[in-house]
């Protein structure tokens, strides 16, 4: 198992581990969010796959700046300034999210970091104030790297798949707010906001996307799976060819899903190629039903 680039990692096997880190990272998250500079498309908000763990990468803040990161080798949380100050605290099963919580903070307000944030689950597994809360606190060591291993081969892959595309695209970023792994494409083409769209909506969907990632797995779609979608979604797009064979199209409020389930591919031989395939039929469809020009936006001929 220690050596499995897709390991096995079925949802029920570590939901209660998942919705703990879930929390986590909200918390996290929720830092960055508060004190990184906004960048367009809320490109601010999002973690990072490191090859420890997952990672805010730099926030300024007074003085210089500094990085919170999972640390999921030795199992801790640490934060590390540019004046060369660190502090950590271990990970473990029984860590409650306010145990988390609030070490998290004591050792920022040790380095002089003092973030505001709206302490509250967002989208998430709990709703309870992240201070309050000491029935989420399942940490799976096991599972954890089964989690970061998982990780680390899809954030390979989607980077992969990024390079191949010559116009505006994020990074490959993970979202707290969904706990998903996520990569989305710009046909640079700005677009009207839906009505009742709210503020998240407005910025992030603001222009032509087709967006592409990996979860794993929610009350919805019960088991961990590839994804991609286009937003506005163009007639005719769950007409498009998927491909592997296992690929198929699911409807999600009242869209479409690109859907090509983990468990179908990862004990392939050549499971990163089926992956890459499928991610190019996602993108191919999008695109085709959307009028983008492919050819000019592909970055190698």
């Amino acid at each position: 198992m220690k050596n499995e680039t897709f390991p096995e990692i079925p949802l029920e096997a570590w939901r209660p581990t998942k919705n703990t880190l879930h929390l986590y990272f909200q918390i996290v998250g929720k830092i960055r969010l508060a004190m990184h500079p906004r960048i367009n498309h809320w490109w601010h908000v999002p973690l990072y796959v490191t090859p420890r763990g997952v990672s805010t990468h730099t926030i300024p803040y007074t003085g210089g700046n500094f990085e919170i990161e999972f640390d999921f080798n030795e199992h801790v949380l640490r934060i590390s300034t540019s004046d060369k100050q660190v502090e950590d605290f271990a990970l473990y099963d029984g860590l409650t999210v306010a145990d988390f919580y609030n070490s998290l903070f004591a050792n920022l307000a040790k380095l002089g970091i003092e973030p505001q944030i709206k302490a509250i689950p967002y989208e998430a597994p709990s709703t309870t104030p992240f201070a309050e809360d000491t029935e989420n606190k399942s940490y799976d060591k096991e599972y954890v790297e089964r989690f970061h291993r998982t990780l680390v081969t899809v954030d390979g892959v989607l980077n992969e798949f990024r390079g191949r595309f010559l116009g505006k695209s994020t990074p490959v970023h993970m979202f707290w707010h969904s706990f998903d792994l996520a990569l989305t494409r710009f046909s640079g083409k700005r677009v009207p906001p839906r009505e009742g769209a709210g503020m998240v909506e407005r910025e992030a969907y603001s222009h032509e996307v087709i967006s592409f990632g990996f979860w794993f797995g929610d009350d919805r779609v019960p088991a961990p799976a590839f994804y991609s979608y286009a937003a506005p979604e163009p007639a005719g797009l769950a007409d498009e060819p998927l491909s592997p064979a296992d690929a198929k199209w699911a409807e999600s409020n009242g869209a479409h899903l690109a859907l090509l389930m983990y468990e179908d591919v990862r004990t392939q031989e050549n499971a990163s190629e089926a992956v890459l395939d499928f991610l190019e039929s996602a993108y191919q469809a999008g695109a085709n039903q959307a009028g983008w020009d492919a050819k000019e936006l592909k970055a190698f001929a």
